[in-house]
């Protein structure tokens, strides 16, 4: 096994374990709103290839990851190691982002817990081509504080934003954002995709935005600005979802 991932979460074990054996729970940090997340939550955490372990600190999924539960003095550390590489499987090619999205989804599962352990929250995605270059860098993000650091810009879409950085990788950037929810904040996580030789030759990125309790008008506003930067800047991709 390789590519080993955590995270630090200022909750206890049971919380965390809660967070990752309900469906509905699961929803609020694994990926985004989409007509088939229902379904992938299903075959990935609660299909018949997923082992729980009999204390709850480890649970294997399908594919074969494995996430383990720790405590440290300040919380609960939430670790996945990757399971070895099948170099005959059509899953192959996107290991990288497997990995990448484990890193995506466990600080999505980290802010949930510790912003919002009751909340709901509300997703805007979108993927763009790499053939335009950067999204970290096209808003303006590659020069962030260091994380936990407070910040305050205005992206490239035209939205003043402002809260802490709450995570920052090799390929990710992570930012808490005030104006995304009604109480506390929201997230946002722009992610840079290496390119994959005749499947995604040019890389690419994605945006998620995590909200939480916004009326229809606020989210609205916030759509208009990611959608018309993405649209100015990457005629080609798809239109938010």
């Amino acid at each position: 096994m390789t590519n080993n991932l955590s995270v630090v979460i200022n909750s206890d074990a049971q919380q965390v374990w809660t967070m990752l054996r309900e469906p509905a729970k699961v929803a609020q940090w694994h990926g985004w709103e989409a007509d088939d997340q229902a379904a992938e939550i299903n075959e990935i955490y609660f299909g018949p290839h997923v082992i729980e372990g009999a204390d709850h600190t480890s649970l294997v999924v399908d594919g074969g990851d494995v996430f383990t539960l720790g405590p440290v003095p300040t919380g609960t550390e939430v670790s996945v190691m990757r399971a070895a590489v099948d170099h005959k499987s059509e899953w192959a090619a996107w290991d990288e982002d497997i990995t990448q999205g484990w890193l995506t989804f466990l600080q999505q599962l980290r802010f949930a817990l510790e912003r919002h352990p009751h909340g709901k929250r509300r997703t805007l995605f979108l993927s763009v081509p790499g053939n335009a270059g950067s999204a970290i860098e096209k808003l303006g993000l590659s020069d962030v504080p260091k994380p936990g650091e407070p910040y305050a810009l205005t992206l490239a879409t035209g939205e003043e934003v402002s809260g802490k950085v709450w995570f920052r990788s090799n390929h990710q950037v992570g930012l808490t954002v005030h104006n995304y929810a009604e109480h506390g904040e929201g997230l946002v996580i722009v992610a840079d995709q290496p390119a994959i030789p005749d499947l995604r030759p040019e890389g690419g990125s994605l945006v998620i935005v995590s909200t939480y309790d916004l009326g229809a008008h606020q989210l609205a506003a916030i759509r208009r600005y990611w959608d018309t930067w993405r649209s100015e800047n990457y005629p080609t991709s798809d239109p938010l979802h």
